[in-house]
């Protein structure tokens, strides 16, 4: 399997066990609350969300990651579409860096901040 099958695939399973914060404003919630241990945006979500993301992100030391089309991350957590998400969980969050780093030192099409 992939690693960006592995992604939504560890996606899906932290939203089935509560530690995912899905939509810009529950996102929004978990980071200025310190539970956020990862952002996810979508390649899709506009510039304006994605500066004020990256600026929240970096104030609050949450990393943050654009991945994906919100379709695809939407059908991860069971939703039609997804533009922002926060990973609550440590474990999860640290699964899905690691895939994430190595996608892009592979020379992968997903930046990372």
């Amino acid at each position: 399997m992939d690693s960006r099958k592995r992604v939504l695939n560890y996606l899906g399973l932290a939203r089935k066990a509560g530690k995912l914060s899905p939509g810009g404003f529950m996102t929004e919630k978990a980071v200025k609350g310190f539970r956020a241990n990862l952002v996810l945006v979508s390649e899709e979500a506009s510039g304006n969300t994605k500066k004020d993301f990256s600026s929240m992100c970096e104030y609050y030391k949450v990393p943050m990651y654009i991945f994906g089309d919100r379709d695809s991350l939407g059908r991860a957590i069971g939703r039609d579409s997804c533009t922002s998400l926060a990973v609550t969980d440590a474990g999860f969050a640290g699964q899905i860096i690691s895939l994430l780093e190595t996608m892009q030192n592979g020379g992968s099409e997903y930046e990372g901040k």
